[in-house]
């Protein structure tokens, strides 16, 4: 069974980082697309950063554009989130995710995802 366990979460202060991990199970099987989602609370879950499986390329929600960064490493089954310059508004429960293949590439919408990991807190605090 596919399993995705995030970490890394935590208390920064505004203008700090954070680096946050996805391990995979079944790295092979997780389809095209790893996605990184997040959702404050009485807010919609929202995409901030996906990639595709074995390749490079990465997209990123307007919000977070020049502050994170998405990337994996096959070889441990692992997909990363590095996150500068962080903000109050960052602050939310973190998802990653896998599937979200569509024909013009990776989805951001969360609808688009069947494999979920259980979450990891972000505060940041002003």
């Amino acid at each position: 069974q596919v399993q995705l366990v995030e970490s890394g979460g935590g208390s920064v202060q505004a203008g700090g980082s954070l680096r946050l991990s996805c391990s995979a199970s079944r790295y092979t099987y997780l389809g095209n697309c790893m996605g990184w989602f997040r959702q404050a609370p009485g807010k919609e879950r929202e995409g901030v950063a996906t990639i595709q499986t074995g390749g490079y390329y990465t997209t990123y929600a307007d919000s977070v554009k020049g502050r994170f960064a998405m990337s994996q490493d096959m070889a441990k089954n692992t997909v990363y989130l590095q996150m500068n310059s962080l903000k109050p508004e960052d602050t939310a429960m973190y998802y990653c995710a896998a599937g979200g293949w569509r024909t013009n590439g990776c989805s951001n919408d969360p609808s688009a995802y069947a494999t979920w990991g259980q979450g990891t807190q972000v505060t940041v605090s002003s």
